[in-house]
């Protein structure tokens, strides 16, 4: 499955069901770069287990405000729209995989 840009708008529908992994980012930040190729990587062995959202919070303050988001990248795991982890900074591909994985 291809990873999605979300904004404020469609972010309800898109963690409403199953396993929703969201990073909020902004093109600005040089770890959100870093952690991108490792999301992708994930995306690819995770395949349709898990959507994969990206938030641009310059864009889309109001989700990344009503989440708690102070710092970038911010990892939040959903599912069925409730909120079941976080994650903040960057993470190798191993720790995030076992970290999805728990939610499967």
């Amino acid at each position: 499955m291809a990873i999605v840009n979300v904004n404020d708008v469609q972010f309800k529908d898109t963690i409403k069901e199953g396993v929703v992994l969201v990073d909020f980012w902004a093109p600005w930040c040089g770890p959100c770069k870093m952690i991108a190729p490792v999301l992708e990587e994930l995306d690819g062995k995770l395949g349709d287990a898990v959507t994969i959202a990206k938030v641009n919070v310059d864009d889309n303050p109001q989700t990344a405000g009503n989440y708690g988001v102070m710092s970038i990248p911010t990892l939040k795991l959903f599912k069925d729209g409730v909120e079941v982890g976080t994650n903040i900074g960057f993470r190798p591909l191993a720790e995030l995989e076992a970290w999805v994985r728990e939610q499967l």
